[in-house]
């Protein structure tokens, strides 16, 4: 059997049937090699947009003029400056003192002192700047330079040391090019991204990349940041990161580096926290963020074990104070799954989203407590003048009773003094952890001496006794591990401590 094509053989014969047919050979093989593009197209519908844009010019174009160069002043006082370390009492020292006293001394007018450069953006055509805390922290002199060489003076409207964002304004004679805010929730990991400052102090720089990573978090309970391998370094702190529309979805803030330079792996506060603290600073000049008023920790599968819990996801309450969840009725232990509406996984998603919620608001609250859902409605009150006599600072811990050993722990009952120490006055009871053995189940779970053992079980603890009649009653119910609430500095946290120390099941 011959297997017979219906593609000519020959170019010749191509071009005996395009002309039998009125058809020139050139028209008949651009139209069959365009046919032959359209169907590889359609064979790989993903290829169109792997090479990316073909140039950044027009974006920096349109938004260029936005972007500027901060320069901050502080004043020092001369009398403040180092001097050389001349002995007291030494021959040199008069000589030394006049020297300073005419070049400068505590009686002199201070100086002036110029401090590292930053970035950052103009947000309407009046004048509002935004940029990072940390360029304008403690400057006593705030200087804007726009890319059309002119400089314009900077006051501080707000500043925000938690995102790390402030908000400055400048007084201009005309409009200024202003950039908008775009969603950050719709940045994809490989999507186009481009940053605009003064790295290094050298003026206006552009450079790109892709978003590498989202929803990183650095050290701070509100961070958000985007991940992306443009080139961000010193001076950069503070400028936007623009999609390929020309909005602002972050803030370049940080890096991270081995010797201070890029090495691809920068980081910009995603727009969505930065507008939510603009708004606020804009309007107020300070930060006013939702205040519910509970300890929490992640529900892991071992706590979730403890509570007999089928969910695996949510924030679990470890303490509720005087404030808006106690008033709400909010308890120890329940496990927060809902809050206006939003899912809650972790604790991260609910300090961010309780956060951005309005002061005096009052929203529904879904929780899981023995063995059902109940809803509650709180009205949140304000982080900023509530967290502190919520939670006031502790007190360490500075001496140790008698112990006892078990699983691992070294255990005290408490004192009075103890109670005072380790910020436990409302502990009913309790044990105190005097030391955690090496190596054991304990340490791997994160127990430290001076922990307080404040519930077992779900139940108050009061004495070894109770905690050994408790540890026995898990392992005859044949549970792996038993529940432990503890305080550390006044902080509770559950602990899912498993029951056999040797880690055999």
């Amino acid at each position: 059997m011959t297997i017979q094509t219906t593609m000519p053989r020959s170019k010749a014969a191509v071009a005996t049937r395009s002309r039998s047919a009125g058809i020139p050979a050139t028209t008949f093989f651009l139209t069959l090699a365009m046919a032959f593009a359209i169907l590889i197209s359609q064979a790989l519908p993903g290829r169109a947009q792997v090479g990316g844009p073909v140039s950044f010019a027009d974006l920096v174009d349109e938004v260029g003029d936005s972007v500027v160069n901060i320069t901050t002043t502080s004043l020092v006082a001369s009398g403040t400056r180092p001097g050389p370390a001349v002995p007291p009492g030494s021959p040199l020292e008069d000589f030394f003192n006049d020297f300073l006293d005419r070049d400068g001394g505590p009686n002199q007018p201070p100086s002036s002192r110029p401090n590292a450069l930053g970035s950052g953006f103009v947000i309407s055509e009046d004048g509002y700047i935004v940029t990072n805390n940390h360029v304008i922290e403690s400057a006593d002199e705030i200087m804007v330079e726009f890319r059309g060489g002119f400089e314009l003076p900077a006051v501080i409207v707000g500043t925000d040391p938690n995102t790390d964002i402030a908000l400055l304004k400048v007084e201009p004679e005309e409009a200024l090019p202003f950039v908008p805010f775009g969603d950050s929730d719709l940045m994809r990991v490989g999507d186009w991204v481009m940053a605009v400052g003064n790295p290094l102090g050298q003026g206006f720089s552009v450079s790109a990349g892709i978003v590498s990573a989202r929803e990183r978090s650095l050290s701070g309970s509100f961070d958000d940041f985007i991940q992306t391998d443009a080139a961000i370094n010193r001076g950069n702190s503070g400028g936007p990161l623009f999609n390929m529309q020309g909005e602002v979805v972050g803030v370049n803030t940080a890096i991270l580096s081995p010797n201070g330079g890029s090495i691809g792996i920068g980081f910009s506060m995603s727009s969505n926290v930065v507008t939510n603290v603009v708004d606020q600073l804009q309007e107020f000049g300070e930060t006013r963020r939702g205040w519910l008023g509970v300890r929490i920790q992640n529900l892991t599968p071992e706590i979730a074990e403890g509570f007999n819990l089928e969910i695996t996801s949510g924030a679990v309450v470890t303490d509720v104070p005087p404030g808006p969840a106690a008033d709400a009725g909010i308890e120890v232990g329940d496990v927060i799954t809902t809050f206006d509406g939003v899912e809650i996984t972790d604790t991260r998603m609910l300090v961010q989203t309780v956060s951005q919620s309005g002061v005096g608001e009052t929203v529904r609250v879904i929780v899981f407590r023995e063995g059902e859902t109940q809803t509650v409605l709180v009205t949140l009150g304000r982080r900023e003048t509530e967290q502190g006599t919520a939670f006031p600072d502790t007190v360490a811990p500075e001496s140790e009773p008698e112990l006892s050993e078990m699983l691992g722990l070294s255990l005290a009952p408490m004192t009075d003094e103890l109670r005072e120490q380790l910020n436990a006055g409302d502990v009913e009871g309790g044990l105190h952890i005097v030391d955690v053995t090496e190596g054991s189940e304990a340490a791997d779970r994160g127990l430290q001496a001076g922990d307080v053992i404040a519930e077992i079980s779900q139940l108050p603890v009061t004495s070894l006794e109770d905690f050994n009649a408790r540890v026995a009653e898990a392992e005859e119910a044949g549970q792996k591990s038993v529940l432990l609430l503890i305080r550390r500095n006044g902080t509770p946290r559950f602990v899912a401590l498993p029951i056999d120390e040797d880690g055999e099941e």
